[in-house]
């Protein structure tokens, strides 16, 4: 297959929606998703193809799985994309020099976006509402689990904008091979930018093998730290529900680390996560502890690969600390810098916490499950940025923009 002749459509096609106004773009992504609902059953047909090639027990398969509840949700979540102010033309600076030039810096769109993402259908239209409201084409390119699924998603994006008469190109999705992936990942002067979303399997891949830049979205390897002035009722609820809420996700705790002085509460902590059959890695002391309560099936000693590691799966890590400072040096040698919680009610070990945890989203009293664009109120997303160039923690329209500087003069030269 010849790539690059893709890739130059979808580069046409790009410069064609800065001529679109702000109401045809929201109109076409309020339409497809009021399409993507009333052709529901097609998309879960396929998607049913899809599922039936899984396993059930593999974590990909919640994040595969479509049904009409998860689709009316990313409706919404596209609707409240189409209804945020366009970040596209935004002055961030204005000021004219003493020479008289008038200098701005104003945002504009990246211009085409590459995103590679695994058994994640929901990301086809995340992408195309956010790419599009950011004036923005993307080239998708999907695992071969949720292939079926993305290509029933993309041809209901296709139909909506043929019958606005917008250059289909503006979407395109790549056959789920390895070559496509290669193709898409040293597409440069068609490419503007990568966004990987997945395993860190593939985060890895891409920034080994691009040739044009990558924001990664990487590995979420999250902690709760339960401390010594932590409220019961809270911590439990604020684990269970960052453990349990759904596993498969990046967000989902992986690592539970309770001080020293509170140590006794990890039995009624895990009698909370029992009732989903939370699988415990533990540390020595929690391990002594938990093996008189715990049903021994979901009870194991922890041992070095218990720690940094990314479960996405009903099994999660726990470790006594002796310090609010072991805690944290913990986080900072087996996190991902995704993010990050502590159940404190001394305000100033929470600050503290705050302060010094380096991830993406740092919380005090809340579970790391609440890291997400719709969350936060910014929409869909892109995905969740680990790095500090760019972008950092939820990637929505702002986030997906980059700016240039216009200069205005009359005459002027330099000496």
């Amino acid at each position: 297959m010849n790539f690059d002749n893709i890739f130059i459509k979808v580069k046409r096609a790009s410069r064609t929606i800065l001529q679109l106004n702000d109401d045809i773009i929201n109109s076409i992504i309020k339409t497809v998703a009021e399409e993507i609902q009333k052709e529901s059953a097609v998309i879960i047909a396929a998607n049913a193809e899809d599922l039936s090639k899984m396993a059930v027990d593999n974590p990909k398969y919640d994040r595969l799985l479509l049904n009409e509840e998860r689709i009316a949700a990313i409706a919404a979540d596209m609707c409240k994309v189409a209804s945020l102010p366009s970040p596209v033309g935004v002055v961030q600076q204005n000021r004219v020099l003493p020479n008289g030039l008038n200098l701005s810096r104003v945002s504009v769109p990246f211009g085409v976006i590459g995103v590679i993402y695994e058994a994640r259908p929901n990301v086809s239209l995340d992408v195309f509402s956010l790419a599009f409201k950011a004036g923005s084409a993307c080239v998708l390119k999907g695992g071969s689990d949720a292939h079926s699924t993305n290509v029933a998603i993309v041809n209901i994006i296709h139909s909506v904008l043929s019958r606005y008469g917008v250059d289909s190109h503006i979407v395109e999705l790549l056959p789920a091979s390895r070559e496509a992936a290669a193709a898409l990942l040293t597409a440069r002067g068609f490419v503007d930018l990568i966004i990987p979303r997945g395993s860190s399997n593939l985060i890895n891949y891409v920034r080994e093998n691009a040739t044009i830049p990558v924001i990664e979205t990487g590995a979420g390897v999250c902690h709760a730290y339960y401390s010594a002035s932590a409220d019961l009722k809270k911590g439990i609820d604020i684990i269970k529900n960052a453990k349990t809420r759904r596993v498969s996700v990046c967000n989902a705790l992986d690592c539970l680390l309770i001080h020293r002085n509170r140590i006794a509460d990890i039995v009624a902590i895990a009698a909370s996560l029992q009732e989903s059959n939370v699988k415990i890695f533990a540390d020595e002391e929690c391990y002594a502890l938990l093996k008189n309560s715990y049903p021994d099936i979901l009870l194991s000693p922890a041992d070095d690969t218990s720690y940094g590691t990314e479960f996405l799966s009903y099994s999660m890590a726990v470790k006594c600390v002796s310090s609010d400072d072991e805690a944290i040096e913990h986080i900072t040698r087996y996190g991902s810098g995704h993010s990050e919680c502590i159940i404190a009610e001394d305000e100033a070990v929470g600050e503290k916490f705050l302060l010094l945890v380096d991830a993406a989203c740092v919380y005090c009293n809340a579970p790391t499950s609440f890291t997400d664009g719709a969350q936060f109120g910014l929409g869909a997303e892109i995905g969740i940025s680990t790095q500090k160039l760019h972008a950092r923690g939820p990637m929505a329209l702002d986030e997906i923009v980059t700016y240039k500087w216009l200069i205005r003069g009359n005459g002027q030269i330099r000496k």
